[in-house]
């Protein structure tokens, strides 16, 4: 029975594309076929093995990568331990980074959240216009601890005083801060304050979390000795760091006028 139009099989060159692929094949030897398949998996291989070294040097950068432990900013409707002073300064303002301004009085006002690159445009302030200055006035809920720690040695080369005025807050990494002045003021109506140091989780996966968990915990330890020996370098009592590590980063510590004084965090309290 002879094919019909619509049953006629088409010629290899217009037939379905597997058999346009499989007349192709057939034009090479054996051995061109088994080159041509082992260089197609080589391929596949290395293309699998570079994702993998990619995956695996980014893990290995991300935990070899310096932790950055901050104290976590201070939230008005958070609890806390002890009566304080009643804050004036708005909550937005207190949040938003850090401002550095010079004021009237020779102070140079540092207002705001201690961002990562504060201490850098703190250093370029004072580069300008540090000459007109003699006191460093806080209003902050704190913030990155690294930064803090390297105003208050810039403060401490400098010999300025700090302040703390009434209405403002000085909480978690700022009384670091506060500690490098030579001279260091604080109203009985300021709200200084100090919680533990926290770091943020990196990671989503569980083991590298448990990784990057452990390097944070070793990270924040390290840093609390930095913060013990710049503080006894500022005759500040160490003890009072004792009160951050018992607090819980929830909460917050708030220091009263005499403990400010026992601990000679404060030279001179001002009414």
């Amino acid at each position: 029975m002879a094919p019909t139009d619509a049953n006629a099989r088409a010629p290899d060159r217009a037939g379905p594309f597997y058999r346009r692929i499989i007349a192709w094949l057939a034009g090479f030897e054996d051995g061109q076929i088994m080159r041509v398949a082992f260089f197609i998996l080589l391929f596949g291989t290395l293309s699998v093995l570079y994702v993998d070294y990619r995956e695996l040097t980014s893990a290995d950068a991300l935990l070899g990568a310096p932790a950055q432990p901050v104290l976590p900013p201070f939230n008005p409707d958070s609890p806390d331990d002890g009566p304080h002073p009643q804050v004036t300064t708005p909550t937005a303002t207190l949040d938003a980074p850090m401002t550095i301004a010079l004021a009237s009085g020779g102070i140079l006002a540092l207002t705001g959240t201690i961002d990562i690159g504060a201490a850098d445009r703190f250093a370029a302030e004072v580069a300008a216009h540090g000459e007109y200055a003699d006191t460093v006035g806080l209003d902050s809920p704190g913030g990155s601890v690294m930064d803090a720690l390297a105003i208050g040695a810039l403060i401490q080369e400098k010999g300025f005083a700090t302040a703390v005025a009434a209405g403002s807050l000085c909480a978690s990494s700022c009384p670091i801060i506060f500690a490098a002045g030579k001279q260091r003021l604080a109203s009985d109506k300021a709200a200084i304050g100090v919680h533990q140091i926290y770091a943020a989780s990196i990671s989503a996966d569980p083991a590298q979390l448990a990784k990057t968990a452990g390097l944070a915990m070793s990270d924040a330890q390290s840093m609390t000795a930095q913060i013990t020996r710049f503080l006894s370098s500022a005759g500040v009592d160490p003890a009072l760091w004792l009160h951050a590590l018992e607090t819980p980063p929830d909460h917050l510590y708030y220091l009263t006028p005499k403990e400010m004084e026992a601990l000679k965090l404060a030279t001179k309290i001002t009414h």
